[in-house]
């Protein structure tokens, strides 16, 4: 039980961590949460987390700003491995046709980890993406929407989506959200993870 525990508090201090450190820039102490296999899922990013590290260095020189906040989180761990998910809220500011907008999205943090060499690290961070809204900064203007684009993508992360878009990303469109058939398959991979399966990305 007292190890279980200490795992527990190890691997929150990491999901903790990885937010304080990606949002404050500190790229050298972020990429000790990761292991060296570690890859990164989210709307407008899919791949290695030295390859997150350098898109978000990119953005910010950009423009580009994303913050996080967290909420609580539920650790499931099984020997060396571990599925955490850690309620969250993700929050970008830009332009959007015109008007500068604030979008918040709600979510959770998915989270792949594995103890190697008696160290917890990411091997894998997916996310869940649940209600998401968008607010114009100036609430005197109101940005005009093109419905098509919006219609997209999912509604856990269409304004999230939409403003990503226009900035210049590539948006995945099957991420998963509360429910259905992604997120499903999503739970059956952590499933498999704690049972010692390989996951393919």
């Amino acid at each position: 039980m007292k190890s279980d525990v200490q795992d527990k508090l190890a691997i929150r201090e990491l999901i903790e961590n990885w937010a304080v450190w990606r949002d404050a820039g500190d790229w050298e102490r972020f990429a000790t949460v990761w292991h060296d296999d570690g890859v990164m899922m989210a709307t407008w990013f899919q791949g290695s987390y030295e390859e997150f590290i350098k898109a978000n260095q990119d953005g910010y020189k950009r423009g580009v700003r994303i913050y996080h906040f967290l909420g609580g989180s539920s650790i499931d761990i099984k020997g060396k491995r571990a599925i955490a998910q850690t309620k969250m809220s993700i929050s970008q500011r830009a332009e959007v046709e015109g008007v500068e907008c604030d979008v918040i999205c709600i979510g959770r943090f998915y989270d792949f980890l594995e103890k190697r060499k008696g160290k917890w690290g990411l091997v894998w961070r997916r996310l869940t993406y649940e209600k998401d809204r968008i607010d114009p900064v100036d609430p005197t203007q109101r940005p005009k929407l093109d419905p098509k684009l919006l219609a997209r993508f999912p509604i856990g992360y269409r304004h999230l989506a939409y403003l990503q878009t226009k900035v210049g990303y590539k948006v995945k469109e099957d991420m998963p959200g509360l429910d259905g058939p992604e997120t499903d398959a999503l739970y059956a991979l952590g499933a498999g993870w704690l049972k010692g399966k390989k996951i393919g990305w």
